[in-house]
């Protein structure tokens, strides 16, 4: 069994899936983190049938990611918060689908879910809060020294989600915290599916 802090996060995790939400594509990325050393274990995207109505597409993606969750078997599932743009609303409640359902999955597959502001995510790999998808993708093939960027850009993000998660558990764990008193203490390639593409 997995230990917990008192906070209720694990202290042992080690593999994250990061997903970058998207009802046309929807990006994952899936890591064995190390802060010396995160290793890259795949990346990819989930690519949904625009020509199907909304719940159906809504559908394929939660097989999708149960596959994925089944495969890969992580600790963690990672993903951007949700920021409302006023100038696309829309985009943003179409998000808003997305989203809910990977919580549902992560959350029925008993998963420890983390969810993170767009800025930090980026200020975290890219170091700079408003960087462009294509700076995401540059920080990506640095990090992890690939031949070509990550492409499409979805692929980048949900990596960098990821790594955010990483480094934001690792913080957490090894912060002291409070206790009564006033004391303190320290505390490879798998096989592609009909519906993905795109892998690293």
């Amino acid at each position: 069994m997995p230990r917990t802090t008192d906070h209720g996060l694990r202290t042992d995790f080690n593999r994250i899936l990061g997903i970058d939400p998207g009802l046309r594509l929807t990006g994952y990325g899936v890591i064995d983190f190390d802060a010396r050393k995160p290793l890259l274990v795949d990346g990819g995207v989930i690519r949904l049938d625009e020509k199907l109505p909304l719940a159906d597409r809504l559908i394929e993606l939660e097989r999708e990611l149960d596959s994925l969750i089944i495969e890969h078997r992580p600790q963690v599932v990672a993903v951007e918060q949700l920021y409302s743009h006023y100038a696309h609303p829309r985009t943003a409640v179409m998000m808003a689908h997305a989203r809910g359902v990977i919580l549902l999955v992560a959350r029925r597959a008993n998963l420890q879910l983390e969810e993170y502001s767009a800025n930090l995510v980026k200020r975290s790999v890219g170091g700079f809060g408003h960087a462009s998808k294509n700076q995401m993708q540059r920080a990506i093939q640095s990090i992890w020294k690939l031949k070509e960027i990550p492409k499409p850009p979805d692929v980048a993000d949900a990596l960098a989600v990821a790594l955010c998660c990483g480094w934001a558990l690792r913080a957490e764990t090894r912060r002291p915290k409070r206790v009564s008193g006033g004391a303190n203490r320290e505390q490879g390639s798998p096989k592609r599916r009909k519906k993905r593409g795109d892998h690293i």
